[in-house]
This record gives C-alpha cells, sequence and structure tokens, in this order.
C-alpha cells in the first residue's frame, strides 16, 4: 500500500483493480449465459482478442468452447497434442507464439478440481498480464462452479453425444472428478461416460480426514442408477453424522435392503484417509481389493475380510489398516475394469490392469492424468464399447 498526501492510505484503483472489479462487481446477479461475454470484455480491456472458455467433456477427450457474445467460435479440441490440453492434464498456465502475437492457456482451477481452460491472444506478455490473467481464471472458474448450480448451460456444452437418463443420474450425484489439496490428490471417472449406469464413488474432506465411497450397483440401465443413488445417499447420511467406518455399512445396507428385492445388492468400498499421518482405513463389501502404488509402480493388492455386499444383510465388517508412505497412490476400481474383454478374448484380468498402471505411472504425473490416461487405454484395448460399467478412482497421499 501507498502513502498518499498528508500520510493517508493511497486507495486509488489501478487497472488491475478495475480489471477484476468489472468480474466481480455485479457476480451475484450476473445470468450464467452472460459470463461469457463479460469474461470476452474483460479481455478487450486487457488488449487480448480471440477468448475462448474451454471445457472438458464428460469422457475427458475433448475440450469444447463454450459460447457466448464475444467469444471466440470453434469446434472441440482433442485433449491429446493440443495446447489447451497440455494445460489442462498440467494445471500450469502455457504459452505459444502464434503469427499474430502469444496465445495464452490457463487453466480453470476451483477448490484443487478443473473445469477446462481459458485461452487469449495478447500482442506481448508480461508479468503484469501473467499476473491479471490468472486471477480472472481464478474468479471465472468461481463464477462457472456456482452457477453451474443452476444452469444446464455448462453441462450441454461438456457433452459431445446423447447422455442416457441412468448415466444422467450418476453424474449428477458425483462430486467434482478430480481434487488436489497440499496434502491430498483426488481423481475419478465414470465409463462409459454417457451410458453409466450401476458405478458411482464419492469423497469429502472433511478436516484431516478423507473419506472416500466406490460402489458398483448389480444390474444396467434406471435399476442400477436407483439403487446406486440410494446407497451413495445412506453413505452420505452415515458419513455425515460420523458414525465409525464399521458402522456405515449397516447404514447403506439397512437402506438397500429395505427398497429392494431380497436379491438385489451393491459391492462396496468405504475409505478414510488421515491426511496428517497418512493412516489408512478401509471396509470391503464385496468389492475389488485396491491396489497401493509406491515408487511408480502396484507393490501389492490392499487385501482385507471381506463382509456380503450391501444389501445382502453381512456380520458387521472388519476394519482393514494401513500406513502409507509420502507419494503413496491407490486405485480403486469397479470388476467391469478387470472382468472387460476384447470381443471373444478372455477377461483383461488383473495382471494385465497392473502392467497397464506400471507403465502409466513411470512418467511421474498427476493423479488426473494417470487416471484419464488408464480409463482410455482400458477403453481403447476393448475396441471402444463395453459390456459393463468400469469406474476408477486414484488418490495420492502427499504427505
Amino acid at each position: 500500500m501507498t502513502i498518499g498526501q498528508g500520510g493517508s492510505p493511497d486507495r486509488s484503483e489501478s487497472f488491475g483493480e478495475a480489471l477484476l472489479g468489472l468480474l466481480l462487481d455485479d457476480a451475484h446477479e450476473l445470468p450464467p449465459h452472460l459470463l461469457g461475454p463479460l469474461f470476452a470484455d474483460v479481455v478487450a480491456r486487457l488488449g487480448g482478442r480471440d477468448p475462448w472458455i474451454l471445457l472438458q467433456d464428460y469422457g475427458q477427450q475433448y475440450l469444447v468452447p463454450l459460447a457466448g457474445e464475444g467469444l471466440a467460435s470453434g469446434g472441440p479440441l482433442a485433449v491429446d497434442g493440443s495446447d489447451a490440453g497440455r494445460c489442462l492434464l498440467t494445471s500450469l498456465p502455457l504459452e505459444t507464439v502464434v503469427a499474430d502475437g502469444v496465445r495464452v492457456h490457463l487453466p480453470l482451477l476451483n477448490g484443487g478440481s478443473q473445469a477446462g481452460v481459458l485461452a487469449v491472444t495478447l500482442d506481448t506478455v508480461d508479468e503484469e498480464d501473467r499476473r491479471i490473467l490468472w486471477r480472472v481464471a481464478a474468479i471465472v472458474a468461481e463464477m462457472m462452479r456456482t452457477r453451474s448450480e443452476y444452469t444446464d448451460l455448462f453441462f450441454r456444452t461438456r457433452r459431445s453425444e446423447p447422455m442416457s437418463v441412468a448415466a444422467e443420474i450418476q453424474w449428477s450425484l458425483l462430486p467434482p472428478v478430480s481434487m488436489v489439496t497440499p496434502r491430498v490428490a483426488v481423481a475419478g471417472l465414470l465409463e462409459p461416460a454417457y451410458d453409466v449406469a450401476g458405478d458411482s464413488f464419492d469423497y469429502a474432506l472433511n478436516g484431516d480426514t478423507l473419506h472416500l465411497a466406490m460402489i458398483d450397483a448389480m444390474g444396467h440401465g434406471l435399476d442400477a442408477a436407483t439403487m446406486a443413488t440410494v446407497a451413495i445417499g445412506a453413505y452420505r447420511h452415515a458419513r455425515r453424522i460420523s458414525v465409525e467406518l464399521s458402522e456405515i455399512y449397516f447404514f447403506m445396507d439397512r437402506a438397500v435392503a429395505e427398497q429392494f428385492a431380497p436379491d438385489h445388492f451393491v459391492t462396496a468400498q468405504m475409505m478414510r484417509l488421515n491426511t496428517s499421518t497418512g493412516s489408512l482405513q478401509w471396509v470391503n463389501a464385496g468389492h475389488p481389493a485396491p491396489m497401493l502404488i509406491r515408487g511408480h509402480r502396484v507393490v501389492h493388492r490392499l487385501d482385507s475380510p471381506t463382509t456380503l455386499p450391501v444389501g445382502f444383510g453381512g456380520a458387521q465388517p472388519q476394519v482393514s489398516e494401513v500406513t502409507l508412505e509420502p507419494g503413496d497412490r491407490v486405485l480403486c476400481f469397479t470388476d467391469g475394469l478387470s472382468e472387460e474383454h476384447e470381443s471373444g478374448q478372455e477377461q483383461f484380468g488383473e495382471d494385465q490392469l497392473i502392467a497397464w498402471v506400471n507403465q502409466l505411472e513411470r512418467s511421474d504425473r498427476d493423479v488426473r492424468a494417470v487416471a484419464r490416461d488408464l480409463s482410455h487405454t482400458l477403453k481403447r484395448a476393448r475396441g471402444e464399447t463395453t459390456s459393463d460399467d468400469a469406474t476408477l478412482v486414484l488418490f495420492e497421499w502427499r504427505g
């Protein structure tokens, strides 16, 4: 802060403050469809042109431009092989010299999750431009996040193909598909993105504790999606009233048993990670065992005693525990990830899954990039088709 005449603080508005003020002053009443034009106006005042707000599609394969007055038009960009995609996967700004100046890409980060990328061209770029654009991107990401609760604009933009009703339900249940904090990072993916039915996951960071659950409801279509909704709802209820990890099973089991026929069930895995100490506890209800990744290789499965799937009234589950080391990652997945196969061939199996994980982990990338590449590798291996949901969550204790 500078001191003006008479010793009083200088409260005059700088150019950067005025620019950010355009975004903030009327933010509480700004309709969602005017967010893009407002960003374009800010870019123009900064001397920029061809502004883009690029949103990641549900399959995490494309970046799709948001439409709006003043925003540049264009078709979807492939994440792989594009500057915008590199920005997305690294969560870092990227500058590229182009014919008419410098093209700047910035990640749309909000609470550790990333919705997409901002792009703008300037004649030249200095530190003041970088600082302002970084803050503009943070504000735009925040405004998109809050407005997504009461508009379909961003959801429609992110869809590159029609979505089933069951998938609509599952995506509406999810927390952000990624979260990055100094101590822990989480990334997940649902496949098939536009037709998933019974798979889902949930997580919450409460103080020093990361809570995480993954479920796989039997069957397909709306029946499976409805069962998954009940199971996740019961999990959240139990988690929010702070019952013990073993008791969460009973809340979920009772909810499913009371609403569905006796032969209906949900496999589940519930976890708690102390982000201060690395202590990981988990309960397994008929779910595939997670994999522990250390030093960029799968070192072993987190085998544990299991109880019956949710809905079958199993005995009180045993809580297992392991202490992670800084940098350890844990991969949780549904059986569709390992039991899928190429047409007419044997199932992939966990040995093949481990081989793919080890190969993708070699390059020391963050959990979002590894989770995305693993899911897409499996999808390509089965010829872009699937006979079952195949969902994964990868989390890292950063220490």
